[in-house]
């Protein structure tokens, strides 16, 4: 198993019960496939630039482990799911 670690920018304008079902579906699909090594919400911020006119998100990381067969659908549910508005997975050394 690869170590990874992925940021998530969730819609800021979503209620927090939404924002928890949208985290806690993503923190299933990742125990189901692997090991979640820790989890920091990093709250509101501002974005860099405007995305799907937005100006601000709310971020969430995850550190995790898993395999590289896994990560192809973890990206496929962040890019189905309305309330992410961009997200990133990368491995670690």
């Amino acid at each position: 198993m690869n170590k990874y670690e992925t940021v998530i920018i969730i819609n800021n304008e979503i209620s927090e019960e939404q924002r928890n079902t949208v985290i806690s579906k993503v923190r299933d699909y990742i125990s189901q496939n692997g090991k979640i090594n820790k989890e920091e919400s990093l709250g509101e911020k501002k974005l860099a630039y405007e995305v799907r006119k937005h100006t601000k998100g709310y971020y969430y990381i995850i550190s995790f482990n898993a395999e590289t067969s896994s990560i192809a659908e973890l990206e496929r549910i962040y890019r189905i799911t309305d309330e992410i508005l961009k997200f990133i997975v990368v491995r670690e050394d």
